[in-house]
């Protein structure tokens, strides 16, 4: 079974940004890349900031959900900030897989703010060859 990937719109979370406390403390959605090579559904986020020790990311349903919580900066006031635009806060972000992976092997790390999963294709969801037959 495969499914379309969905393109990200910044205009579909506008809502919720203009309702998000943006002094720290509320809920945002991380943004993600979804790709494929010939054995796997690769997925990406940024996470610059973020202890890996301290996200979740689950597969249940050919559902992939990553969450989590940023630290606060203990070491600086509200009232000494200039502009704040750094997000704090819990995160988390549910995605529908465009295929059926082995979620069993699936592996996950991060390197330089970037979290990456790597979820190996399940059997049935890999491209077959067909030899085609001939006859005189």
């Amino acid at each position: 079974m495969s499914r379309n990937i969905i393109r990200w719109s910044p205009w579909g979370d506008m809502e919720k940004f203009f309702d998000a406390d943006l002094w720290g403390g509320a809920d945002f959605t991380p943004a993600i890349d979804i790709y494929q090579d010939k054995d796997n559904v690769i997925v990406e986020t940024p996470l610059a900031g973020v202890d890996p020790e301290k996200v979740d990311v689950s597969i249940e349903n050919d559902v992939l959900t990553i969450s989590g919580r940023t630290e606060e900066k203990k070491e600086v006031k509200r009232e000494d900030y200039y502009r704040k635009e750094v997000r704090e806060g819990s995160f988390s972000r549910s995605v529908i897989l465009p295929m059926a992976v082995k979620s069993e092997m699936a592996e996950a790390h991060s390197e330089k703010g970037i979290l990456k999963i790597v979820l190996p294709k399940a059997e049935e969801a890999k491209p077959k060859k067909i030899a085609i037959k001939i006859k005189h």
